[in-house]
C-alpha cells in the first residue's frame, strides 16, 4: 500500500512542499516533503508553520461558541447589541440590480446568521453583482492583500455596503467570519488574538498558532506561492505579512498553524469539546458547530463552493456522500492557501493537509482528493 510519503512525494512537481498526517484513534501518520523556503534550502519538517487560510473559520466559530456556553451572548441574539454600525441594515432589492435599489433587513442580523453564513455579506457565484464588487472595493478581496483598516474601521466600511441577501436566506462565503472575529473582540472586550490564545490555543497546546510569527519561529515559516502563466511565483516571504501584528485580525482567514495544533483542535471537537479531561464546549456546541444548517435550496446555490456539502459552524458537513473520500457527518474545510483539515466523528479520523500554493479556484486540487481517498481508506 503507498505510503504517506510516497503519495505527497508524487506530487512534488505541484507544490515545493508539504506536511500531511492522518489520525485514526491515538494512531497518527505523519509525513513531510520537499522544500518550506523559496530557495529549496530549508526542507520541510512536521512542525513547519503555514498561513491556514480559511481554515480558521472553524477555529473562529467556536470561540463564538465559548462566549454562547459562558452566557455572553445567545445565538439568537441580534449582532447590533454588539455591532450597532448594523443596526439598520439594507439589502439590494436583486443581486444583479444596482447598489441604490435597497429594502430594509426584514429582521436583524443574528449571531446564528454570522455562523451559519447566511448573515447577507458575502462571496457569491455571480462575483459580476454590483453589490459584492462594492464589497470587494470597499474592504479588499480577503487573498489580495493585509488590510490595513482597524476592526472598527472595517465595520463602518463595511456598513456602508448593502447586503445581497436578506438575514437567513442564502449562503455567502467569508464576511460571515470576520463579523465573528469583530464580534468576539467586542463581546469579550479584548483583542481577538488574545481571546484566543487565552481561551482556545492555551488550553488545548497549540502552541504555534497566532496571527504573527515570532522571530524565534521564522526559520520554520514556510514561503507562500501563487501560481501564474509561467509557473509559480513568490506571494510571501517568512519575513513578511505575519512577521508583525496585523491591523485587522481576520477571523476568516488570518491565522498561522502547524499541522499538530490543528490535530489538536480536530481532536478538541472529536471528544466532544474537552481537552487534558477540563471541558471547554458544551457538547451541544459541537454538535450545532458540526451539524448542516442549510436548507436543500440553499445547499445548492452554495455548490460552486461547498462543492454540495452542507455547512454548520465554520465548517462543511458531508450529506450527500458523492466521492470516496466523504461520508456522512464528515466535517472540515479547505483553505485557499492550500490547506485543507477535516474530521470524521463516528470513527475520530482526522487528516491535515497543508501546502504552501494559493488555489486557484474552490474546486480541490488533485493532491487534496488523493490525500482524502487515502484518509479514508
Amino acid at each position: 500500500m503507498t505510503s504517506l510519503t510516497e503519495l505527497l512525494t508524487r506530487h512534488t512537481g505541484d507544490v515545493p512542499g508539504a506536511v500531511a498526517l492522518v489520525a485514526r484513534g491515538d494512531e497518527v501518520e505523519a509525513a513531510a516533503v520537499g522544500s518550506a523556503d523559496a530557495g529549496g534550502t530549508v526542507p520541510m519538517a512536521r512542525d513547519s508553520l503555514f498561513r491556514i487560510a480559511a481554515l480558521t473559520k472553524p477555529i473562529t466559530a467556536a470561540a463564538v461558541l465559548l462566549l454562547a456556553d459562558d452566557g455572553e451572548l445567545a445565538l439568537t441574539d441580534p449582532i447590533a447589541r454588539w455591532l450597532p454600525e448594523l443596526a439598520a441594515p439594507v439589502v439590494v432589492r436583486t443581486p444583479a440590480g444596482p447598489v441604490d435599489d435597497v429594502v430594509p433587513a426584514v429582521r436583524p442580523v443574528t449571531v446564528a446568521d454570522l455562523l451559519t453564513f447566511r448573515c447577507g455579506y458575502g462571496l457569491a457565484e455571480d462575483m459580476t453583482s454590483p453589490a459584492l464588487d462594492l464589497l470587494l472595493q470597499v474592504l479588499g478581496h480577503p487573498a489580495a492583500s493585509p488590510r490595513a483598516l482597524t476592526p472598527d474601521e472595517w465595520l463602518a466600511a463595511l456598513a456602508q455596503v448593502p447586503m445581497l441577501n436578506q438575514p437567513g436566506q442564502g449562503w455567502l462565503y467569508g464576511t460571515g467570519s470576520d463579523l465573528q472575529g469583530v464580534l468576539i473582540a467586542r463581546v469579550a472586550g479584548r483583542p481577538l488574538p488574545e481571546f484566543l490564545a487565552e481561551r482556545l490555543f492555551e488550553p488545548l497546546g497549540m502552541t504555534d498558532t497566532g496571527f504573527t510569527v515570532p522571530t524565534a519561529a521564522l526559520g520554520r515559516f514556510t514561503s507562500a506561492y501563487r501560481r501564474g502563466e509561467a509557473g509559480l511565483r513568490l506571494a510571501d516571504s517568512p519575513e513578511g505579512r505575519w512577521s508583525a501584528p496585523p491591523p485587522f485580525p481576520s477571523g476568516a482567514g488570518g491565522l498561522v498553524s502547524t499541522a499538530d495544533d490543528l490535530l489538536a483542535f480536530a481532536r478538541f471537537l472529536r471528544d466532544g469539546g474537552t481537552a487534558g479531561g477540563h471541558r471547554l464546549l458544551t457538547r451541544e456546541s459541537v454538535h450545532r458547530m458540526t451539524t448542516d444548517h442549510l436548507t436543500p435550496a440553499q445547499r445548492d446555490v452554495a455548490r460552486p463552493f461547498l462543492n454540495g456539502q452542507g455547512w454548520g459552524f465554520g465548517v462543511s458537513v458531508d450529506v450527500d456522500p458523492k466521492h470516496p473520500w466523504e461520508s456522512p457527518g464528515r466535517c472540515g474545510w479547505v483553505g485557499g492557501a492550500g490547506t485543507a483539515w477535516h474530521l470524521v466523528p463516528s470513527t475520530g479520523t482526522v487528516s491535515v493537509l497543508l501546502t504552501q500554493v494559493e488555489l486557484t479556484s474552490p474546486e480541490p486540487t488533485p493532491l487534496m482528493k488523493e490525500f482524502w481517498t487515502y484518509a479514508a481508506s
